[in-house]
């Protein structure tokens, strides 16, 4: 069950969208059609499809929600007009700006899974079927051509989302591919231990998505950040292997 006003956003948002758009679809995924939201942490992940590119004033869309609500902020959208190829870039808005990036598998079998519909046809009516190869294959390139190189550089390491979102990513990878279901992020905290990751990290990210969040002072950052970049480093060969 949404949130009143996470829904209550996201009915001003389908709205005012449609008033700006060619509208045929809105779709939520991540956290969101997971049953994985957290209130004010997660992000609200959103899907467009639009019968003809959406125009700029989309943007105008997101800002004005922004001005009106600070949970706006973290409502991202990618606009969708070709459904069919993977390879095309789609108009976004997240993280306060507007700029092109694709729909990856792991979010198309996101929608799948969760086929929550906030206007229009289902995407299960629409949305052409993410095979496993196209599944396992992303997640197999993420890991190698992002994140392990990510591990050679040491300051991005000290920021929170890239703790939370390495050792997540890891261990969703690692279920992905031996099983090909896609887990929440709740469920690869559990999954952690059993990859040899840190258990002071693990606690450290549980607390901040899931509980009180504590005050992360300069020598845990630092801390923190050499353990996950040390473990992520190795634990991806493990997991492509």
């Amino acid at each position: 069950m949404i949130d009143e006003a996470v829904q209550q956003l996201l009915d001003g948002f389908v709205t005012s969208v449609r008033e700006v758009a060619a509208v045929e679809a809105v779709w939520l995924h991540g956290s969101l059609a997971l049953g994985d939201y957290q209130l004010g942490r997660s992000d609200l992940d959103v899907i467009v499809v639009t019968s003809s590119p959406p125009p700029p004033a989309v943007a105008d869309v997101h800002r004005q929600l922004i001005r009106n609500s600070p949970l706006a902020a973290k409502l991202h959208c990618s606009y969708m007009t070709d459904l069919a190829d993977l390879s095309v870039r789609h108009p976004t808005f997240a993280q306060k700006r507007y700029f092109d990036r694709p729909v990856t598998p792991v979010t198309r079998r996101e929608l799948a899974i969760g086929n929550r519909t906030l206007f229009g046809p289902t995407p299960a009516e629409l949305l052409p079927a993410t095979t496993d190869e196209e599944l396992f294959a992303f997640v197999r390139r993420d890991l190698r051509e992002f994140w392990l190189p990510a591990t050679r550089k040491r300051t991005n390491w000290y920021a929170d989302i890239w703790v939370d979102l390495s050792l997540l990513t890891l261990a969703r990878a690692h279920v992905t591919l031996a099983t090909g279901d896609l887990i929440t992020k709740r469920a690869a905290l559990d999954v952690l231990p059993g990859l040899g990751a840190p258990a002071s990290v693990i606690d450290d990210i549980r607390a901040r998505r899931y509980g009180p969040a504590p005050r992360t002072l300069p020598w845990w950052r630092h801390r923190r950040g050499v353990l996950t970049r040390r473990f992520v480093s190795t634990a991806i060969p493990a997991v492509l292997s």
